[in-house]
């Protein structure tokens, strides 16, 4: 820019005038200014009848011909151009861009059809632009570009776009002075006189570039209406525009109206209410009743409740006002609109993302669960990645008791910090348990659900059901099919309660049901639900559990100091084998809060107590062990196999013992098992039978021999198809005569054809086999997966033998 040309022109830092304010002063200014630009002339035309103009660019603004507008003037060359047109004392082209979405423009992105105009002083604006006011003269065409540096100076044809003059009987020109005398009236934003400026306007042409300008229309139309020469098809073309924005300003008249009136209805409402108030304590008439309605409608306006609830609340509220204090339909309306008041709409507690902490307090809390915990920090880790309406999932927790199913969702509720809050579903019968009852009920309350949520006071606590295998049905519905909607993402944003009636949002809860099994859930509920299994702790895990967790609170609860007693491993192990048969750690709290009690006392008395509590002590402070372990067998032995079996306690060995008689080819099962077990041993003697020249026996070996397989603990019932390797290694021992290794131990299906299939519970399996002292597990193949839940300790101790067929088998279990 050049410095001299600054310090001539001080005017840069003065505001235009047709941005000061208008006084009489403004007005004279701007009059002076716009009488100026029309008396710039323009430039003599070549012999082609072409004028070389100075040239400015713009994105989307034009003054059309016949008017006088300020127009931004960005970019150091349209300044230039501006410039130079002023000092020349010349009107200059304006153009406009095609393409507002072309990044480095040319002059072959520039519309052809562009407007002469006279430029006033161009005046300094914020940002680092400048504006000018300017005149429009005429269309021109573009030609040429005579040069681009240091501002464009172009070639161009002027246009005639003179149209008939003006003729006031014209229907199109009356049509548009009609229709642009209502867009005048709805736009706030123009004057009245630029309807009287219409009225002037000499011809079609002028009179649509006026009504263009008035429209301020997008770039895409203000193209199509400067390229239009016709001056009355541009004047049509305008006039429908016109008629568009016309309709929609008319629209939103009529909605502002509509909204207005509504104001001032409830303004009216309000202020009679006031004064009907004041003349009822002016005449001693303003009861308690009153005061107690305007409180209740109060509560409600202030509640900041959703729409549909705040409707309902103010609805039964005016049902109210309407009823005497002594009517009985007064407490149920009363309930209703408290328990509107009293939940949770919108309040929630902030969710700590923290992953490092949440995997903190998890772990302080628990002691192995790796799946629970891992699911857990994933769904922290995917709200860390998108904070917005994460769908929550729908855990189900499936263990035996007291593997710490209700206290990991009390320490997960901690480690979001979230509210937790708990029901118990065990017993409950009535679908109306899960929805509520309806209104017209005597005493109908919210389902547990809802008051659930109360007593949670936020949208997004950690609300879990407990004991969700052991809900009932009967006459009184399905509670468990109630609770399909509760727990399906896609539709518990609008739970419906028989109660409340109206669309209650639990998608922002985090629901996690707990069950001992899935045997008694419906497939469709179980469906809903992300199962993840607490397999229950082995023994080393209940150790670690007891010194870790159980025993300094059990110390702690008995009032003895922690250096008054201390368990030793063999103690926790005889106390785990002998006084406790679980798969949780329940009992085995309890048996160490006994001997816990039983040292206080003898503290209490003054009495000598042990601070070390051994296996022997164990024995005396609780008597007489409880429970015995199955015993591994000692010796090589015929027709005896160690199985092992599966319980929820844990693993245990389970020996098969098979005795031949003499008789007439009869199978005795004994030892209280179930049907697929008996189907085991059949599968096992077909086997044997269909075989029998392999293993040396001849056609009437079976005939006149009865077979007996026992099961020792009659008293326990057992079932499943894992005993089937088991059964058919005894029955080949029995008839072969050949021993089975005592510190074998086996598990597996069985089949017709001798394959050995799956099983489940090998981590436990394994675990009671290392507990026993076997040498040697033989496990099916496909189980070999299984192996990664062992602990290496116990994986260590043992071979580990995998099979496919039976012969596989009898190859690592029978002696030769």
């Amino acid at each position: 820019m050049n410095r001299d040309y600054e310090e001539d022109h001080d005017l840069f830092d003065e505001t235009p005038p047709w941005e000061q304010p208008f006084d009489d002063e403004a007005a004279e200014a701007l009059r002076s200014q716009t009488e100026a630009l029309y008396a710039v002339p323009a430039p003599r035309p070549d012999q082609d009848g072409l004028l070389t103009l100075p040239a400015v660019v713009l994105a989307d603004s034009v003054v059309f011909p016949h008017l006088v507008a300020p127009l931004i003037v960005p970019g150091e060359e349209n300044f230039a151009a501006v410039r130079a047109a002023v000092d020349k004392g010349t009107t200059l082209a304006i153009f406009l861009l095609s393409d507002l979405e072309k990044e480095d423009p040319t002059w072959a992105d520039v519309f052809p059809i562009g407007v002469e105009a006279a430029a006033g002083f161009p005046y300094a604006m914020p940002n680092e632009v400048h504006a000018s006011l300017m005149q429009g003269r005429r269309r021109v065409e573009l030609v040429d570009v005579v040069q681009t540096a240091p501002y464009p100076v172009v070639r161009v044809r002027p246009v005639d776009d003179a149209g008939p003059e003006k003729d006031e009987a014209h229907p199109l020109r009356k049509a548009a002075l009609r229709v642009f005398e209502r867009f005048v009236e709805l736009n706030n934003a123009l004057p009245e006189e630029t309807y009287f400026y219409a009225l002037n306007a000499d011809d079609a042409g002028w009179l649509a570039d006026l009504m263009a300008m008035a429209l301020s229309p997008d770039h895409a139309l203000l193209l199509e209406i400067l390229g239009m020469i016709d001056p009355l098809a541009r004047l049509e073309r305008v006039v429908k525009e016109t008629r568009k924005e016309v309709a929609r300003l008319e629209l939103e008249d009529a909605i502002h109206s509509r909204v207005q009136d509504e104001m001032d209805h409830n303004q009216r409402e309000a202020y009679l209410r006031e004064q009907m108030r004041a003349i009822q304590t002016e005449l001693g008439e303003g009861d308690f009743w009153t005061q107690e309605i305007n409180e209740l409608r109060a509560r409600v306006e202030k509640a900041n409740l959703p729409e549909e609830p705040q409707a309902r609340a103010l609805k039964e509220i005016d049902r109210l006002g309407q009823l005497p204090p002594m009517a009985p339909e007064v407490g149920i309306l009363r309930t209703y609109i408290e328990w509107i008041l009293d939940l949770p709409w919108s309040e929630a507690t902030e969710d700590n993302l923290d992953i490092a902490h949440a995997a903190k307090v998890l772990e302080e809390h628990h002691y192995g669960l790796p799946k629970a915990k891992d699911r857990i920090l994933e769904y922290i880790a995917v709200r860390n990645l998108k904070p917005k309406r994460t769908r929550q999932p729908i855990l189900c927790f499936v263990g035996p008791p007291g593997t710490g199913k209700t206290s990991l969702g009390k320490s997960i509720a901690e480690a979001l910090g979230r509210k937790f809050v708990r029901v118990s579903l065990g017993g409950v019968r009535d679908e109306a348990e899960i929805r509520g009852h309806r209104r017209t009920y005597i005493g109908a309350l919210p389902g547990r659900i809802l008051q659930t949520m109360k007593r949670a006071g936020t949208v997004n606590p950690v609300f879990m059901l407990d004991e969700v295998d052991k809900l009932g049905n009967d006459f009184r519905g399905d509670p468990s099919a109630a609770l399909l909607e509760v727990l399906d993402p896609e539709q518990n944003d609008a739970f419906s309660d028989h109660y409340l009636e109206i669309p209650y949002d639990l998608s922002r809860v985090l629901f996690i049901t707990t069950a001992n099994t899935l045997a008694t859930i419906p497939p469709a509920l179980l469906d809903r639900m992300e199962v993840i299994e607490f397999p229950g702790y082995v023994e080393e895990e209940k150790i670690h559990i007891a010194r870790r967790f159980l025993m300094p609170r059990q110390v702690e609860e008995s009032g003895l100091a922690e250096s008054d007693v201390h368990f030793t491993d063999a103690a926790l192990r005889r106390i785990i084998r002998e006084y406790t048969n679980e798969a949780g750690v329940r009992n085995l709290e309890r048996e160490i809060g006994r001997i816990c009690r039983k040292v206080a006392r003898l503290k209490a008395e003054g009495k000598r107590f042990p601070r070390r509590v051994t296996g022997r002590t164990v024995a005396r402070f609780l008597g007489p062990a409880v429970y015995f372990d199955m015993e591994a067998e000692t010796e090589d032995e015929v027709g005896v196999a160690m199985g092992l079996a599966w319980t929820v306690t844990g693993g245990e060995v389970m020996p098969v013992e098979v005795l031949l008689m003499d008789g007439k080819g009869e199978l005795r099962i004994t030892g209280q098992i179930g049907d697929v077990m008996q189907e085991s041993a059949q599968a096992a003697l077909s086997y044997l039978k269909a075989h029998r020249t392999d293993f040396g026996l001849e056609a009437d070996a079976f005939g006149n021999t009865d077979i007996h397989i026992h099961v020792p603990e009659g008293a326990v019932p057992k079932d499943g198809p894992s005993a089937g390797v088991t059964m058919a290694v005894a029955l080949i021992s029995a008839f072969t005569r050949r021993p089975v290794r005592h510190d074998v131990a086996m598990t597996g299906e069985i089949t017709l054809r001798g394959k050995v299939l799956p099983v489940g519970g090998v981590r436990e399996k394994v675990l009671a086999a290392h507990r026993h002292g076997l040498k040697t597990v033989v496990l099916p193949e496909r189980n070999l997966k299984d192996l990664d839940d062992v602990p290496r300790s116990a994986l260590q101790a043992l071979r580990v033998v995998a099979v496919r067929r039976l012969d596989d088998v009898l190859k690592e279990t029978l002696r030769s």
